[in-house]
């Protein structure tokens, strides 16, 4: 199948193997003093490994490559092994939230949703709430392990939000053209604390650079229990 996965370039690796620790499958490792891709259906696409290198060695090409494959991971890691990992799924880490509820039920907060559609594929890029907008990305599941979300991040914000492990989408385009479009005053990421949600923050990283603009961007990671980390 025709799909985005990491590259090495072996010219600008320096072997430090920050890559394979921050990679959660296993999907890299270190051969011959160069990382290198184990095999492609160990490599999930959102690159995890992107933000660690520090020589900027690896990126993203679309080439024919094996499917992902959750099995084949969780197969590697045994045989290495490693206790299991999220493997950029958040479905690897079921569990339960033991939560004591003290009082009475609190007042229904008010909404401070001021624009839609929110789902980013869905939204026009010359949407006219983008004039002038502080815009929150938010990863969708935030929103409901953060129980203030909208008091503490949508309110004054116009909110887009997008999953890249549910949408199997690079937003990275549609987001460039909407900064690119707009007056945007500052940007902040809302993401969760698992590793698929690097791929939205990256998507947006990855747009703010290709719009060729200075903007204030603020990156805020929620845990799976609902705490600011």
């Amino acid at each position: 199948m025709l799909r985005k996965i990491i590259h090495i370039d072996e010219e600008r690796c320096n072997g430090c193997g920050a890559c394979a620790a921050a990679c959660h499958e296993g999907a890299v490792a270190l051969g011959g003093a160069k990382a290198r891709l184990l095999r492609d259906d160990y490599c999930d696409g959102l690159g995890d490994c992107l933000p660690a290198c520090p020589t900027g060695a690896i990126s993203f090409i679309e080439r024919e490559a094996a499917a992902y494959d959750t099995a084949a991971v969780r197969q590697h890691q045994s045989q290495a092994g490693s206790a299991p990992l999220p493997c950029g799924c958040p479905g690897s880490l079921a569990q339960q939230i033991s939560r004591q509820e003290n009082g009475a039920p609190a007042a229904p907060a008010a909404s401070r949703l001021s624009n839609w559609p929110v789902q980013i594929k869905l939204a026009a890029v010359n949407a006219p709430y983008f004039s002038g907008a502080d815009l929150l990305i938010a990863a969708d599941c935030t929103a409901y392990a953060y129980g203030d979300f909208h008091q503490r991040f949508i309110s004054g914000r116009i909110a887009l939000i997008g999953c890249p492990k549910l949408d199997a989408v690079d937003y990275t385009e549609k987001l460039a053209a909407i900064i690119s479009a707009n007056d945007i005053r500052s940007i902040t990421v809302t993401r969760m604390e698992v590793p698929c949600c690097g791929g939205l923050q990256r998507a947006v990283e990855e747009a703010l650079r290709r719009s060729g603009k200075q903007l204030p961007l603020d990156v805020v990671t929620v845990s799976i229990r609902g705490e600011i980390k």
